[in-house]
C-alpha cells in the first residue's frame, strides 16, 4: 500500500531502537563493564541473535550509543566553537550547545561523563576517549585563534580548554543531580566565572 511502511522494516527499526533505549538505560545505571547483553535482551524482549544481528557485540552496541548521541552535537560544537573574534559571544554559543545537550540527553551526558572518569586501561574509557578527543580539538582550536586577539592568552589553549570543559561538566552535572534546569542564568554564571578567570 502507498505512503505505508512495511510490517518487517517496522519491527526493524522497533527492535533497533528499543534494543539502544534499554542498553542506554543499564548502561548509565550501573556501568559498560557491569552489564551484560542478556541483561539488556531479556528487558529489551529481544533474543540475543536479535541484539547481534544489529550491533555484533555489546562494544558495536556501545559504539552506535556514541556515535547517534555525539554525532549531532560534534555540528552544533563545530558551529559554536566557530571563532568569530568575539570569545563572549563564543563562550555564550560553547555553553549554551552543552547545556543543551545534557538537558535534551539527561541519561546519555551522565553516562558520558561517568566514562570519562572510568579507568584509563577500561574498555569505556577507551570507547568514549576518542569523542572526548574531538571535542578538545574544537574548543581548543577555538582558543588558539582567540590568542591572536588577547594577548595573555598565548599558549594557554590547552589548559583553557581543560578547564573550561571541567566547569562544563561540574554545572551540567549538578543540574541533572539535583533537576535544575541549565537555563540562560546559568549560562551567564559559568560564562562570568570563566572569563573572570582569563582577564583576573
Amino acid at each position: 500500500m502507498t505512503g505505508t511502511i512495511p510490517s518487517g522494516i517496522l519491527d526493524f527499526m522497533n527492535n533497533r531502537t528499543t534494543i539502544l533505549e534499554t542498553a542506554l538505560a543499564f548502561f548509565a545505571a550501573f556501568g559498560y563493564e557491569a552489564t551484560g547483553t542478556l541483561e539488556i535482551c531479556d528487558a529489551a524482549g529481544v533474543t540475543k541473535p536479535t541484539m547481534y544481528h544489529y550491533f555484533k557485540s555489546k562494544q558495536g552496541l556501545m559504539k552506535t550509543i556514541l556515535s547517534e548521541n555525539f554525532e549531532p552535537f560534534l555540528e552544533r560544537l563545530k558551529e559554536a566553537t566557530r571563532y568569530q573574534h568575539d570569545l563572549t559571544l563564543n563562550l555564550e554559543k560553547v555553553l549554551r550547545a552543552y547545556f543543551s545537550f545534557a538537558q535534551e540527553n539527561p541519561v546519555f551526558y551522565s553516562l558520558q561523563f561517568s566514562m570519562q572518569y572510568a579507568p584509563l586501561k577500561s574498555e569505556s574509557y577507551e570507547l568514549v576517549s576518542p569523542w572526548v578527543k574531538r571535542q578538545r580539538e574544537l574548543i581548543q582550536a577555538m582558543f588558539a585563534q582567540a590568542e591572536a586577539d588577547h594577548g595573555n592568552m598565548r599558549g594557554r589553549s590547552s589548559s583553557y580548554t581543560t578547564t573550561l570543559l571541567g566547569m562544563i561538566n561540574a554545572y551540567a552535572s549538578d543540574a541533572l543531580e539535583r533537576e535544575r534546569e541549565l537555563d540562560d542564568e546559568m549560562i551567564y554564571q559559568a560564562r562570568h566565572q570563566f572569563m573572570h578567570g582569563i582577564f583576573s
